[in-house]
């Protein structure tokens, strides 16, 4: 008896662990499957280049219907993060009166991976429009951060009408990359390092790039969500689409055309940012020269027709996940609340 309880006990022990490790490691499906949002996820099917996608989106109500102030607010994930990532911004929106509508670009998260698709900016943001379309929305506001900035930037000069306001979370696309000296990579190059991606380099990333090298705990649950994609059965396809989306964002910065951007528009810049893709793969004195935040959005506010520039000393690549009572009241002021 004392040997079948200590056998028990060693197996009940292994179970544990067991858990305990898939749960820092989880593995999600190829749509992120097994990810909880904060909301619920609902699906826009529409034929894009000869097939038919879902783009996964969150639309949310004004939390008091008393107090909907008629605004609607566009939030656009980054390359790495997604739209639940937004999870403090949509209760700090909604709590406003504002309806916030968060999608999954194709592609990314939640939303169909297609084969052969042709990603672009210009792509994408014809893809949210017809989203925002679908829903019976007018004018919105639009946020964007990190890749979603540049898509947000690429979305005000493609739809103008569209947009009442824009503001741009350490927007990605504020400098010319290729133009700097980085090096091009071929998307077989990035396929092959994105085979390579895991919990632990996804960590190193972030907490290298985005966050000045501190890392807190509530940052891990936005590392599992990524990493998870890449350790489900989806890895190739996961893998694909990030190295494809990589090379659209080298490709097409939007720097060239700030002065295209009529509508009120702010820049949220974490100052500690250095975010510079590519930078790794460039010789140093090149690298050295990258990701300057602070004089990039400034440059880029001189250039914009109605900009202005709320910097947030001490902070990173994502302010609204790294301090967000201070990004979230900068964020109301500049919205007008």
């Amino acid at each position: 008896m004392p040997r079948l309880l200590a056998v028990l006990a060693g197996l009940a022990l292994f179970a544990q662990t067991l858990t305990v490790a898939c749960a820092e490691k989880p593995a999600f499906g190829e749509r992120l499957e097994g990810f909880d949002y904060p909301h619920r996820v609902q699906e826009f099917s529409f034929a894009s280049q000869g097939q038919t996608l879902e783009m996964a989106y969150m639309d949310v109500v004004p939390a008091q219907a008393g107090k909907a102030n008629g605004r609607t607010a566009v939030l656009l994930h980054g390359k790495n993060f997604c739209g639940a990532t937004w999870e403090a911004t949509i209760k700090v929106l909604s709590d406003a009166g504002f309806r916030v509508v968060v999608p999954d670009q194709i592609g990314f998260c939640k939303s169909s991976k297609p084969q052969g698709y042709q990603f672009s900016l210009n792509q994408l943001a014809a893809n949210t429009r017809a989203l925002i379309a679908q829903l019976g929305i007018g004018r919105i506001t639009l946020i964007g951060h990190s890749m979603g900035g540049m898509l947000a930037a690429r979305f005000a000069i493609a739809y103008p009408d569209a947009v009442e306001q824009l503001v741009l979370v350490n927007p990605l696309g504020l400098e010319d990359w290729q133009a700097k000296g980085v090096p091009y990579a071929t998307i077989d190059a990035l396929y092959q390092r994105e085979l390579k991606t895991s919990s632990a380099t996804i960590k190193a990333y972030q907490q290298r790039m985005y966050y000045n090298g501190v890392w807190k705990p509530a940052y891990d649950r936005w590392v599992a969500m990524l990493a998870g994609l890449y350790a489900g059965p989806g890895l190739a396809r996961v893998a694909m689409i990030q190295a494809q989306t990589s090379d659209m964002i080298f490709n097409e910065p939007v720097v060239h055309e700030l002065e295209r951007i009529k509508m009120p528009a702010t820049l949220l810049i974490g100052l500690n940012d250095r975010t510079a893709p590519g930078s790794d793969r460039a010789a140093q004195h090149v690298a050295e020269r990258l990701g300057d935040y602070p004089a990039l959005a400034r440059a880029a506010v001189g250039r914009l027709i109605n900009g202005q520039l709320v910097e947030f000393p001490g902070l990173g690549h994502s302010p609204h996940v790294e301090d967000p009572e201070k990004f979230h009241a900068a964020l109301l002021r500049v919205l007008g609340h």
